[in-house]
């Protein structure tokens, strides 16, 4: 199983945008979202996804600040992360992963531990990342922190605060700039 990191533009954005609504349907289960009247996770008058997906056209218009990488598995979109730099990073941070998504038929074996190392590997400096710290996600909290103990050798820092935008937060700091397992 191959598992390669491609960083999307004006012409592959689709393919996330195409991802975005199973991301929201799996998050949804942990946060107890729901669809508004129109069937879509938004919590406006949001009518159709290729509307909710505007939302998302900063991500290829500040190429040297946003990052969005498409996740393959031998060629076929597996997933995506969305990775920011400041202004758009919490303060302090250099590298935030804003969203990571694995479609369930591509979790448990293997890919999205890839996946994150390959990203963190391309962006060297301090990073934070955010989980839901409640009961119903446990999955990624043990996913993160296995994924981040092994990669960073246990050099990080976690705790759960409350943020400014999204409520309270499981929060991951690191330096992959020095001391890391590649």
């Amino acid at each position: 199983m191959e598992v390669t990191l491609n960083l999307t533009d004006q012409s592959t954005k689709f393919i996330i945008n195409n991802l975005y609504p199973l991301y929201l349907h799996d998050l949804s289960e942990i946060w107890e979202w729901k669809p508004n009247k129109y069937g879509v996770f938004e919590d406006d008058e949001t009518l159709t996804l290729n509307e909710q997906n505007k939302v998302f056209d900063i991500w290829w218009s500040k190429q040297s600040i946003l990052f969005p990488y498409l996740i393959m598995v031998d060629s076929i979109p597996a997933g995506f992360a969305l990775v920011a730099t400041s202004p758009y990073a919490p303060e302090g941070s250099d590298f935030y992963l804003n969203e990571f998504f694995i479609l369930r038929s591509y979790r448990g074996k293997g890919v999205a531990e890839k996946a994150a190392i390959e990203v963190f590997n391309n962006h060297l400096g301090t990073w934070e990342l955010q989980t839901n710290p409640n009961e119903g996600n446990k999955r990624a909290q043990t996913f993160w922190r296995k994924t981040i103990e092994n990669y960073i050798d246990g050099n990080y820092q976690e705790e759960i605060s409350q943020t400014e935008d999204d409520g309270n937060k499981l929060i991951f700091r690191f330096n992959n700039s020095i001391n890391i397992k590649k």
